[in-house]
């Protein structure tokens, strides 16, 4: 007759004495455990307890070698982070027994010769937590799922579907931290498009959000490693974050931008450099130290976009290369 109220309940007897476990295990099968697993050291204890990870486990105090508490302490060990009910066995009735069971990591105790009304009961009683512990697991699960989905749309540029600014600021803060304990180069590309305003003037707002949302695939198209990401940090200003760049690696990405974003001719009717859209850029490139701040990163790749700016537009300049992204391609 089924007793227990999961079918897939998996118990680990522990006990040096054959016949008691043995009498244990015959019990908990005909109370409807779905496996029992039987051990008779301390050895054999943790071994199993590793390969099967059981729901729950009858332990006996008084065993050769390692005793019941020593063996629970190591199972906690184990546990990572899990909760598996422990039940102890024991001939002795005494108030010092349970303390010191309880100070190992036990949750219960039953004692020898065990009953099997008691037996049932107190296995059930552990059930009911189990039960708790799952749905609590569960619970967790779903809330950390649905957070971290909550802080992607958070996170999400509603027209181009880049990372916004809020979660620009959050990436460009943890590659800092990232590449300051690596050891790692870190580059920020700023970028604004050439005389959005005008376009937007001429061809109205529409077409601006279209064009907002061309340039914004192009970006993405080209961050393809796992750690690149792209952002419109507001606007028409777009920023790529590129773990592991060094400054020939961030000048390659700026060329490779500039020679999509004029493969796909994007009528421009009111610049003053291009019948295209054009873009122009800022590079900041360093291997972060204890000094380096996340201002002081966007400060210096702002300062190179308009001297992008500066130089007429439609051009990426870097101050640690001094040169622009199509004088480092004509120096190749």
């Amino acid at each position: 007759m089924t007793i227990l109220q999961n079918t897939d309940l998996r118990i680990l007897v522990v006990d040096d004495q054959d016949s008691v476990r043995q009498h244990l295990c015959l019990e908990l099968l005909r109370m409807g455990a779905e496996q029992v697993i039987e051990a008779a050291s301390a050895d054999e204890a943790l071994a199993a307890f590793g390969q099967h990870r059981p729901d729950l486990v009858l332990l006996d105090i008084m065993m050769p070698g390692h005793n019941g508490y020593w063996i629970a302490e190591r199972i906690r060990d184990l546990d990572d982070g899990r909760w598996t009910p422990i039940i102890f066995l024991t001939g002795m009735d005494r108030d010092e027994d349970l303390w010191e069971g309880i100070r190992a990591g036990g949750d219960d105790y039953l004692v020898k010769p065990v009953r099997s009304t008691v037996l049932a009961a107190k296995i059930r009683a552990m059930q009911r937590l189990l039960t708790m512990q799952r749905r609590l697991v569960t619970v967790t699960e779903e809330l950390y799922e649905a957070n971290r989905q909550l802080n992607s749309l958070i996170e999400r540029d509603a027209l181009t579907g880049l990372v916004n600014r809020r979660g620009f600021d959050r990436v460009l803060h943890e590659q800092i931290r990232m590449a300051r304990r690596e050891g790692k180069p870190l580059t920020l590309m700023m970028c604004d498009i050439d005389f959005f305003k005008q376009y937007n003037d001429a061809l109205g707002h529409p077409e601006g959000d279209i064009c907002l949302k061309t340039v914004a695939r192009l970006l993405a198209s080209i961050c393809q490693r796992p750690g690149d990401v792209a952002c419109r940090v507001g606007g028409e200003e777009f920023g790529l974050i590129l773990p592991n760049t060094p400054r020939s690696g961030a000048m390659m990405f700026a060329r490779a931008l500039t020679e999509v974003l004029a493969g796909r001719k994007l009528v421009h009717p009111a610049s003053s450099v291009s019948e295209f859209v054009t873009v122009s850029g800022g590079i900041s490139t360093c291997v972060p130290d204890e000094a380096t701040t996340y201002l002081g990163v966007i400060t210096r790749a702002d300062e190179a976009l308009y001297a992008a700016k500066a130089l007429g537009r439609n051009h990426f300049f870097s101050y640690e290369l001094q040169v622009t992204a199509k004088e480092h391609l004509a120096q190749r």
